[in-house]
């Protein structure tokens, strides 16, 4: 894992970020396939319509024909790592679990993706377990 290359493509994201409102910039890289994709967040002024870096990156990623994420990067000017919000996990773990790197200025947190957002497939699309199986 080339966890510093990939770090430096997430901070050059960070740079491309259109963030008018916040002024809060994040990038982000998302590898699969030994390919890397990068992302920044794009705001809108109806806030809900914001794109996370995460997503943007893996957007990029699927087009590209990726369907199997095998780490990510999110970088953000913080005192502490950010982390994905709770919708970026949920679309990451559509795509597999994922080490995910959270890094600052100072310094990193990583994780597995299932850290962050345990039984993520377990949800009202999953089947019904069998008649005497454990729930998941």
């Amino acid at each position: 894992m080339d966890w510093d290359a990939w770090t430096q493509q997430a901070w050059q994201a960070r740079e491309r970020a259109y963030a008018p409102y916040s002024k809060f910039s994040v990038g982000a890289v998302v590898v699969g396939g030994g390919r890397v994709f990068a992302g920044a967040n794009i705001e809108n002024l109806s806030y809900g319509l914001t794109l996370c870096a995460e997503r943007v990156a893996l957007g990029s990623a699927v087009v590209a024909g990726e369907r199997r994420i095998e780490a990510v990067v999110v970088v953000a000017d913080t005192d502490e790592p950010i982390s994905p919000c709770g919708a970026c996990r949920q679309v990451l773990a559509e795509f597999g679990d994922p080490l995910i790197r959270l890094v600052n200025r100072s310094g990193h947190l990583e994780f597995r993706l299932s850290e962050l957002l345990p039984r993520a497939k377990a949800g009202i699309l999953s089947p019904p377990p069998s008649p005497g199986s454990a729930p998941a």
